[in-house]
């Protein structure tokens, strides 16, 4: 090691790039200086959904009406409990027929 330490030289505010590249590098091998790694999952990306224009404003009048934020904070909602019911409903049938071939 270069005789840098992390902890008081690169906390500096007027540690350079260079100087606390110096310091990672220096430090890297060393298993004793790295904390726990963290496990980060991949944001959803949003995506785009083309609803009929009429639905949109009945979506719309239904968010004010349950004082949403937004109209597309209101749908996530609402697909998000769809998609839930939904998932119940096929692991519940997927059962039945499973419990139904068993007999």
């Amino acid at each position: 090691m270069d005789g840098y330490d992390v902890r008081s030289k690169a906390m500096k505010k007027n540690a350079s790039e260079e100087e606390i590249d110096r310091l990672v590098m220096a430090q890297a091998d060393n298993d004793a200086e790295w904390e726990e790694p963290i496990h980060v999952r991949k944001a959803a990306k949003p995506a785009s959904l083309i609803i009929p224009a009429s639905l949109a404003a009945r979506a719309a009048f239904l968010a004010r009406l349950h004082r949403e934020a937004g109209v597309e904070e209101w749908l996530t909602r609402i697909i998000q409990e769809r998609v839930e019911i939904e998932e119940v409903a096929f692991v519940e049938a997927k059962r039945d027929l499973t419990a139904k071939a068993d007999t």
